[in-house]
């Protein structure tokens, strides 16, 4: 998505495999070969791609029956690539989709529930958003994986030259703490934005926009998902929020928030858990300035936001369903030592993955005990955000509806619509959108 712009920065090639380059889904037909069961992900640069690797060739190094072949894609593509090579009958039998996707990837007949044992384990194992986010209709279609609650990045020495003791924890407070961190030259051009906007793709723009929301008590869809919830108090004062910024100055969407706020130009933003590893590789000594903190709510103490995720599972038209339900269960739900103090710290093998990059998986007891094994504490905030995060709706028009929602905010943000008639233009495409 999003999301993320750390992922398509990560998944740069345009198509790369670990192992062989083409996949042979059930080896080579002779008595005793193993089975070969291939995966599609976005992984396809380091250091995921490493990661997913070194799990899989430990699969494949204990199991003499059952081999895993790793295929990866931009995340661009991935979608476009899922689609495209189930309709040519390539579909990989394991798939790593964006949770977003799940109910399009379902009514497609691309991903299969998962069976009874497993999403008995999928919905006792994970919190709700997670489990929420990786089923359609009520039933798990895979196994949560990576997953992105939304918080507050800020960076501590700015808030300190500005006056202030700490992080916002009401809108008031954030809204004061932007204009009283912003800075311009004297011919106008923005020095430090209060609060950043990112346009990169349709999850950046989108997600901080839904944490501000949730936050707000508000959520961008009616619960059945057929309808629009925009045109509510909380999306009239989001949309108006974002515009003020801007007209105030203390925002400028025209300026790459993912570059300036490791700049140090940037005081606040909103953005997932993924952007801490980027950050902490990008900024060297200077990540010590960046905290972290809940999404200000109303009220001090009223907490929402926004989660997104992806999940693994079994194409429905693999030809060997049980194996690769084994191999997920081998690398989601079996736990392991994990951790620099590995006879103390016991996770399973995705939670171990995803920590490993700077991530996160939905299991909150795995998340915790490895960061108190050493993990960046400005994940903790993440982890918490999982007891009451919404997430985002994965109907089979949910990308579309994204990409709309998306359309209309930039347009607001540039001054085309004043915000009421940016929520209205939203709400009648997008709800035009899910009666198709």
């Amino acid at each position: 998505m999003r999301r993320r712009r750390v992922l398509a920065g990560l998944a740069g090639a345009a198509v790369s495999a670990a192992g062989c380059g083409a996949p042979d889904r059930g080896g080579s037909g002779r008595p005793g070969d193993p089975v070969v069961l291939t995966l599609l992900s976005h992984y396809a640069t380091d250091p995921l791609k490493s990661a997913l690797q070194r799990v899989v060739d430990e699969w494949n190094a204990a199991h003499d029956r059952v081999h895993v072949r790793t295929t990866a894609v931009r995340f661009q593509d991935l979608l476009t690539t899922l689609m495209v090579r189930q309709a040519a009958g390539q579909g990989a039998d394991i798939i790593h989709p964006y949770s977003l996707w799940a109910g399009q990837l379902a009514q497609a007949g691309v991903v299969r529930p998962a069976p009874p044992e497993d999403a008995a384990r999928i919905e006792r194992g994970f919190a709700r958003p997670a489990v929420r986010a990786a089923s359609v209709r009520g039933r798990p279609v895979g196994y949560p994986t990576e997953v992105q609650s939304y918080a507050l990045y800020y960076n501590k020495r700015l808030l300190r030259a500005a006056g202030l003791a700490g992080p916002p924890r009401t809108w008031r407070e954030l809204e004061e703490a932007a204009y009283r961190t912003a800075r311009r030259d004297r011919h106008g051009n923005t020095l430090v934005q209060g609060f950043g906007l990112s346009r990169t793709d349709d999850s950046t723009v989108v997600n901080q926009t839904l944490a501000l929301l949730a936050s707000r008590g508000g959520s961008f869809l009616q619960p059945d998902g057929t309808r629009s919830a925009l045109d509510s108090p909380a999306g009239r004062a989001v949309f108006a929020l974002e515009r003020r910024l801007i007209d105030r100055g203390a925002s400028d969407p025209g300026i790459d928030l993912l570059k300036a706020f490791p700049a140090g130009r940037v005081a606040m933003a909103v953005s997932g858990a993924w952007w801490t590893g980027s950050l902490k590789q990008t900024m060297g000594r200077d990540y010590r300035d960046v905290g972290v903190a809940p999404v200000p709510g109303p009220a001090p103490g009223n907490r929402g936001t926004v989660t997104t995720g992806f999940l693994l599972g079994v194409n429905a038209k693999s030809r060997h369903p049980r194996e690769a339900w084994e191999f997920l269960r081998w690398l989601n739900d079996e736990v392991v030592p994990a951790g620099p103090r590995a006879a103390a710290v016991r996770a399973t093998r995705m939670s171990v993955l995803q920590m490993s990059v700077g991530t996160m998986t939905g299991r909150t007891g795995d998340m915790r005990a490895l960061l108190a094994a050493g993990g960046d504490p400005n994940l903790g905030p993440f982890v918490d955000a999982l007891d009451y995060a919404t997430p985002e709706p994965n109907g089979p028009r949910a990308q579309k509806a994204k990409a709309l929602l998306r359309k209309n905010i930039e347009e607001m943000w540039t001054g085309r619509h004043p915000p009421d008639a940016a929520v209205r233009n939203a709400v009648r495409q997008v709800d035009q959108e899910l009666s198709r």
